[in-house]
């Protein structure tokens, strides 16, 4: 019995990358205001594993999630985007 749960995947910029095998990657939502309809930015920020510590500050990568790591780290960076 095979269930195929579909995992999040996100684009943003990696903010910084001093920890051991950890990025942080913050993720920018655009959203609607349902009665005023003005859009609007939520920015988020996410740890993220980086196994060979490949990726840089200020690059664009996307990330995926993953089963709990640590208390914080539940996401993994699959590659750059484009």
């Amino acid at each position: 019995m095979t269930t195929s749960t579909k995992k999040q995947q996100l684009t943003g910029i990696i903010v910084s990358d001093k920890m051991d095998k950890t990025v942080v990657v913050k993720v920018d939502i655009r959203k609607r205001h349902p009665k005023y309809k003005k859009a609007y930015t939520i920015s988020k920020k996410f740890k993220a594993h980086d196994e060979n510590n490949e990726y840089k500050t200020g690059e664009r990568v996307v990330i995926e999630s993953i089963r709990p790591m640590s208390k914080e780290k539940k996401f993994k960076v699959l590659n750059k985007a484009n």
